[in-house]
């Protein structure tokens, strides 16, 4: 693969990983064609970055699952960068309907139309830790998870699932699976690397007004920092920081060797709830009167590890801290908040 690259498309563009890994492509002088299902955060984007007003468009596609519907966009690109697929959390939606088919089906148009046009030389897909893990071994922590293991969920458990994140689970493994059947049954003349990123924290770049808008994984430092009693728990406490996630891709997009692997892109430090709130409480004086205490310095539990620094080594990684990536964080979210008239910060 030729490494020199003038045009990508970017799948999702507006996305909480989409929009990071735009900004990183920018600051490598590479050019950007995005995708985004929103007219409105597509105007905000190129609004918010007016020294990119030539090398950064945007176009719109409302439906992922439309076959053909990246055809017109992957004309001329160098390089496809798929992060688009949804995630329906917090209400009621139909799980095949709404999850399972877009992420499929998005994946293989986006692989289609790559097959119509010689110039691309590479797809970077974004795929998920949770394509990984087996949650009946998640609390053992003899376990070490790497790129070589699948979530045993099967399609008719995703589809039934009562919980968003449960179908969420099998769309991005399903998703990931097409793709590689595509590259095994196809030999198209472009590689895939596929990059399965842990929780992601980190600052907002994407379009985002108030808080209620935040993506999933930041509404979880957000829920810590506005004060949630008793403090929150989820079943996945592995993270990384959402800047690594965007280089990560960029760097698998330009390294030649990189070709035909998949990588999970980790922090070797864990997280809980918890901790966010102790980091949070130690490091600012509004914290200490906001922030549940909880158990204050409770060890993080012990659960499954994943093996993330085979890909920080490949791609040329240095996670991030947790400390770092929570400050930054929660002082970006809070003066979000200030702006929609919330308290001051102290």
């Amino acid at each position: 693969m030729d490494p020199r690259m003038s045009l990508v498309l970017v799948t999702g563009a507006t996305g909480f990983v989409g929009a990071h890994v735009v900004d990183e492509l920018l600051r490598r002088g590479i050019k950007v064609r995005g995708t985004t299902r929103s007219l409105a955060k597509a105007q905000q984007m190129l609004r918010d970055r007016p020294e990119h007003a030539n090398d950064l468009e945007l176009h719109v596609i409302s439906d992922l699952a439309t076959p053909g519907v990246f055809n017109e966009e992957a004309q001329g690109v160098d390089a496809i960068i798929h992060v688009a697929s949804p995630l329906i959390h917090g209400r009621e939606s139909d799980n095949e309907r709404d999850v399972l088919v877009p992420a499929i089906e998005g994946t293989k148009s986006v692989f289609n139309a790559a097959k119509k046009h010689p110039s691309v030389k590479r797809i970077v897909l974004t795929s998920s830790i949770v394509a990984t893990l087996d949650p009946d071994r998640l609390n053992d922590g003899s376990v070490t998870f790497t790129g070589n293991d699948w979530s045993p969920i099967t399609y008719e458990e995703a589809k039934e699932a009562t919980h968003s994140l449960i179908s969420y689970r099998g769309a991005k493994k399903f998703a990931e699976l097409a793709a590689w059947d595509f590259m095994q049954k196809e030999m198209p003349h472009f590689d895939l690397v596929t990059l399965c990123p842990s929780v992601c924290f980190g600052p907002v770049v994407h379009p985002v007004s108030k808080t209620s808008e935040l993506n999933f994984s930041s509404s979880i430092i957000w829920e810590v920092a506005s004060g949630a009693d008793p403090l929150p728990d989820y079943y996945l406490r592995a993270y990384v920081d959402v800047r690594d996630v965007a280089l990560a891709h960029v760097e698998a997009l330009l390294r030649p060797e990189a070709g035909g692997q998949r990588f999970i892109i980790n922090s070797p430090e864990r997280f809980s709830c918890q901790l966010i709130a102790d980091i949070l409480r130690k490091e600012f004086s509004w914290a200490r009167e906001e922030v549940t205490k909880g158990d204050e310095r409770a060890p993080v539990p012990e659960g499954a590890g994943f093996e993330g620094q085979s890909g920080a080594r490949a791609l040329g990684i240095r996670y991030r801290s947790l400390q770092t990536c929570i400050l930054e964080t929660a002082t970006q979210l809070r003066e979000l908040h200030q702006k929609e008239g919330g308290p001051a910060s102290r």
